[in-house]
């Protein structure tokens, strides 16, 4: 065994101080480079761009030529305008020659639903109502309600664009009542609330004189309900009875045909010639 003093640790100083040398660089690897591939040669591929044209749509050309197409351009125009509008202004605007033709400056002066102004030579469109706050809508819904109907939200929202805002905010302070469509709940006819309560539940109390009346009233048993309204020319309601179901039967229709047995086919011409049954032998043999 070797003595303690022989042991001794292994200079490791002269490979610390003269390191490896370092590997040489890698080339970068195709996926470094996010796998790109260069193209052998120098075209490239044009990227075909996408067009929002819908084909099966006619494409609108302009005005056109026809008097009552430019007619209609026209007003449909200065339907959307809130405001009144020059001659000159909705020419240009609708691309027409109201300035210019005769005959379609006549037809626009005559339609029903343009106003003219000769003090400013201004043209307007002559909407059904001329209200443009919501208390004048009020005062035109609560008209409306007294001769027993209410207001379209259609024409409302054309004659002001902010009248459907305007009524929900009337419907939600309790000033009117708004009936909607069932598919997606749009509102649709609007109507005055005439009885409003301070609070919920509450309304405006039945008078007197109408609570004893109802209250003086019986209902007269079933023998004498008929009686009387015999005696008045009427007939008590029967229900409903349903019609008894008859039953099933077939539809009318084409009857088929029926379908023929296939017949046996035998040789008639030469039944007692020759024995069918039998191998055939020639004579001779």
């Amino acid at each position: 065994m070797a003595s303690v003093n022989s042991l001794h640790r292994p200079d490791y100083t002269a490979w610390a101080s003269n390191p490896a040398p370092a590997a040489p660089a890698e080339a970068s690897s195709p996926k470094q480079n996010g796998g790109a591939k260069e193209p052998a040669s120098g075209k490239t591929k044009k990227k075909k761009v996408k067009t929002n044209i819908v084909y099966s749509q006619p494409a609108d050309t302009g005005t056109g030529v026809n008097v009552n197409t430019q007619l209609l351009y026209a007003v449909s125009h200065l339907k959307s305008n809130p405001g009144p509008m020059r001659l000159q202004d909705i020419a240009i605007i609708t691309n027409t020659p109201l300035d210019t033709d005769r005959v379609l400056l006549e037809k626009f002066r005559s339609h029903d639903r343009i106003e003219y102004n000769p003090k400013n030579e201004t043209y307007s469109y002559k909407h059904d109502y001329t209200f443009n706050n919501k208390a004048a809508l009020l005062t035109e819904i609560q008209k409306h309600t007294r001769h027993g109907g209410g207001l379209s939200i259609r024409s409302l929202k054309e004659s002001w664009k902010e009248a459907t805002q305007a009524v929900e905010e009337l419907e939600q302070e309790g000033e009117v009542y708004v009936t909607r469509t069932q598919k997606d709940g749009q509102p649709r006819m609007v109507f005055w609330n005439e009885v409003k309560s301070s609070q919920e539940g509450e309304g405006r109390p039945v008078e007197k004189e109408f609570q004893d009346l109802w209250r003086s009233l019986t209902v007269p048993e079933e023998p004498d309900l008929i009686r009387q309204l015999a005696s008045e020319g009427l007939q008590a309601t029967a229900a409903e009875s349903l019609a008894p179901r008859g039953a099933a039967t077939k539809k009318k229709g084409k009857k088929n045909a029926p379908r023929q047995r296939q017949a046996r086919i035998t040789n008639v011409h030469l039944k007692g010639q020759i024995d069918l049954s039998r191998d055939y032998v020639p004579q001779g043999k």
